[in-house]
């Protein structure tokens, strides 16, 4: 049975500095262009020291979140033109776990361009190592405890990796690595919201599909494959956040 209880997590002073100005960048309190007090003051205002702060505030600058000038402060930014991928992770802790709309679409709408590619080059370039690699895979989908949520989410998340990786390409599975914590949010909430029915044995069973397609070396029929399965995690992500069919497009 699945533990209703989880483990506590305790923010450093520098996380909690971190997730207080993400909050109010992302919420617009803190506008665009806007300067940020200086440090000294910013830090009393938080009740933490000037180097957690200036830790806190490199951090958001690697995110895109605010640009740090020397002299003359420290602004806020459009982290639509200055974001990283490491952006990914601060937007899902913005909405505190809950499933944003626009965002989940924007992700489903990235990983259909680029999973689907994944899967075609995968079918073209992929070794036997590969291919051992991908049944060793699918025997561990078959022993994994359908309860397990995490187990679940992980196994999934490998899969996709994998695809990555067989690609041939090196940049693919940098990407699928980076926004990993939100990939295995999403899926954790998916695996929970169908512990008992059949949608998991139905994504299991793509996997198995996308591999026979791989293995066949079958571009065509493993981008098809890949993009019907992002379809179907697409439309019952999208029924957790009250849409009837989601994207029409989806």
């Amino acid at each position: 049975m699945e533990t209703i209880l989880e483990p506590l997590q305790v923010q450093s002073l520098k996380e909690a500095c971190i997730t207080k100005l993400q909050e109010l960048i992302l919420s617009g309190k803190l506008k665009i262009g806007e300067t940020l007090p200086p440090e000294r003051r910013l830090a009393e205002q938080l009740g933490v020291s000037r180097p957690v702060l200036h830790e806190a505030l490199v951090d958001l600058a690697a995110k895109g979140l605010v640009t740090i000038v020397p002299r003359r402060g420290v602004f806020v930014s459009d982290f639509r033109t200055s974001g990283s991928l490491a952006m990914l992770t601060a937007l899902i802790s913005y909405h505190k776990g809950e499933l944003d709309r626009p965002f989940l679409e924007s992700l489903i709408q990235m990983r259909l361009l680029m999973e689907v590619e994944t899967a075609r080059l995968a079918a073209i370039h992929r070794t036997p190592e590969h291919l051992q690699q991908f049944h060793s895979l699918l025997e561990e989908e078959g022993r994994v405890n359908r309860q397990d949520v995490q187990a679940l989410a992980e196994i999934d998340f490998r899969f996709h990796q994998l695809i990555a990786i067989a690609s041939g390409n090196l940049i693919y599975p940098l990407v699928i690595n980076s926004f990993k914590p939100l990939y295995t949010n999403l899926t954790s909430r998916f695996f929970k919201h169908h512990l008992g029915d059949q949608v998991i044995e139905e994504v299991f069973n793509f996997h198995r599909q996308l591999v026979q397609a791989i293995q066949s070396l079958n571009p065509h029929i493993a981008a098809m494959i890949m993009r019907e399965m992002l379809n179907h995690g697409a439309r019952h992500l999208m029924s957790l956040i009250g849409g009837k069919n989601g994207n029409p497009n989806l």
